[in-house]
Order: structure tokens, then C-alpha cells, then sequence
């Protein structure tokens, strides 16, 4: 019965010790996941959030908003750019007049007005005139004029009269609305592709660029967009590219003096009787005054 009693003793002290072991592996568990959750940093769950339109694809000018092109998130209130749109109907259908570049937000100044349409129209302001000119690869800057850079229009040619060819800047600080090449026909018959830029320009400049294209050749200098500054430059000549050059020829221009001679006026003829008288072979004119005339 001792005996009995002995090992049942023994097996109540090993459930006990599981339990206490089992009970202890928990505490530990629990003590440890309370740990790990006060560790870590909390995230701040933003209470105030907006939807707000970005680009999916890279978006280039003249290009028409599809729905494809846009995209949907949503970012803090706080964050909303002033007059960022909100639906996706605000934006689809506009015309780009301003790269738009994926990820970044579709803002209202990137895009045409409503019903303006795409396409080079759309990028044209109001009071403002699009005008192309045809150029080769040299005069386009070795096609580094790109839409949206800015550009000198210098034109070299022969005033009329003069003979001596002259170079002169036309228009200065030009924006470029669009860049291109068009297939033309050759006087041989052959096609031949040739640059075409266009260029954002006041009708008084519209008027001035379209007589420079035909009064000489055009030649386009690119320049910092962020330079403004317009200069009085003088016109360039070979005269003052050479050395040693005689003298331009200076026209003489001969004073010729007319000389009015007054007329000779004839002395009035003699009024009177004029009487001959003879005295042998001798005749003799004798004039007599007429009656009422003075006597002197």
C-alpha cells in the first residue's frame, strides 16, 4: 500500500509540473507578443484623405486625355494641389499643352480648355498665331529644336538696292509650338524629306516671319528659355567679317545751281512825227513829240 501511495505521488507532482510548465511557456508567450507590439513604431492611420487624378502614361503635348491615361489615388487633404481635379471627367478629352509625365498629377494649367480640342489648335493662346517654316537639319540646330524650347529667327539676305548681303536677328525669344519633317517633291521629281518647325508668334511677327521666308534664308539660334532679355543687335555684313577690305564706293550726288536769266525787256518805241527836211542835197529826220506827251 506504501508503495501504492508512493508512486501515485510521484505522478501528480509530474502533471503539476506540466501544468506549471505549460502555464509558464504561456505567460512568456503573451509576455513576449506585448513586447513586440509596444516596440514597434504606431502608424498613424490619416483620418482626412482626397482622390486625386495622375498620370499613368507619359503624356506629350497636343496629346487628347484618354481613360487610359489616367489613374486614381488618393493622398492627404492637406496635400491636394489648388484646383487639382477630382473625377476623372474633369480631365478625359483635353488636350496636353504642358508634358505631363507618369505619376504626375493632371493639373488644370497643363490643359487645354474645355471643348478647345487636342492638337496643335489647342496650343495656341489667344491673340496668338501659329506659323511654319520649312528648314533643313543645319537651320533646326541639328534637330535640338524641340516643342517648348526657345529660338532667335536670324534672316540673311541682299536688301533691295544695296547688293550686299546682310544678316539680321528678326525675332528673338520665339517659343516652338511643334517640330517635324514633311515628304516634298523636288523640281527632279524625287521626294525629299524636308524640317518643318512651327513657331508661337504674334500676328504683327506672323507677318514679318513670313516675309523673312521669302526675302532670304532663315536660320534659327537656340537659346536658355529662362534668358528673356531682348538685344539690340546690329545688322552683320563680310565687311566686317574681313580684314583689309577697301572702303565701301560713297555715291556723289552733284548739286546742279539752274540759273533763271531774266528776259530782256525792249525799250518802248518812240511816239511822235518824225518830219524829213532837205537843205539842198543834205536830208535831215526831224521829230516832233505828240501833242500831250512830255517834253523833257
Amino acid at each position: 500500500m506504501a508503495v501504492g501511495r508512493a508512486f501515485q505521488g510521484q505522478g501528480m507532482n509530474r502533471t503539476r509540473l506540466m501544468m506549471i510548465g505549460v502555464l509558464a511557456l504561456a505567460v512568456g508567450f503573451l509576455a513576449a507578443v506585448y513586447v513586440y507590439r509596444n516596440l514597434q513604431p504606431k502608424s498613424s492611420i490619416p483620418a482626412d484623405t482626397a482622390e486625386v487624378m495622375v498620370a499613368a502614361n507619359d503624356l506629350q503635348v497636343g496629346a487628347r486625355v484618354e481613360d487610359r491615361d489616367v489613374r486614381i489615388i488618393r493622398i492627404l487633404s492637406s496635400d491636394m494641389p489648388p484646383g487639382a481635379p477630382r473625377k476623372k471627367a474633369d480631365v478625359i478629352g483635353h488636350g496636353v499643352i504642358i508634358p505631363i509625365s507618369k505619376g504626375e498629377f493632371i493639373l488644370p494649367n497643363r490643359l487645354a480648355g474645355e471643348n478647345a480640342g487636342s492638337g496643335l489648335p489647342a496650343l495656341i493662346p489667344p491673340g496668338m498665331r501659329a506659323v511654319s517654316v520649312r528648314v533643313n537639319d543645319i537651320v533646326s540646330v541639328a534637330g535640338f529644336v524641340t516643342p517648348g524650347t526657345r529660338v532667335d529667327v536670324l534672316l540673311t539676305g541682299a536688301p533691295t538696292g544695296s547688293g550686299e548681303q546682310q544678316t539680321t536677328t528678326v525675332l528673338q525669344n520665339v517659343a516652338v509650338l511643334a517640330s517635324g519633317h514633311t515628304l516634298e517633291r523636288t523640281s527632279s521629281g524625287e521626294a525629299q524629306n524636308t524640317a518643318v518647325i512651327t513657331l508661337l508668334v504674334t500676328p504683327d511677327d506672323a507677318q514679318r516671319l513670313t516675309l523673312a521666308s521669302t526675302e532670304g534664308h532663315i536660320q534659327l539660334a537656340l537659346r536658355n528659355p529662362l534668358d528673356t532679355k531682348q538685344d539690340d543687335v546690329p545688322a552683320s555684313n563680310a565687311r566686317g567679317l574681313f580684314r583689309g577690305l577697301p572702303a565701301p564706293a560713297v555715291a556723289v550726288h552733284t548739286l546742279v545751281r539752274h540759273v533763271v536769266s531774266k528776259p530782256t525787256v525792249a525799250a518802248p518805241a518812240s511816239t511822235g512825227v518824225s518830219v524829213e527836211v532837205y537843205q539842198g542835197d543834205k536830208k535831215t529826220d526831224v521829230k516832233f513829240p505828240e501833242e500831250g506827251s512830255d517834253t523833257k
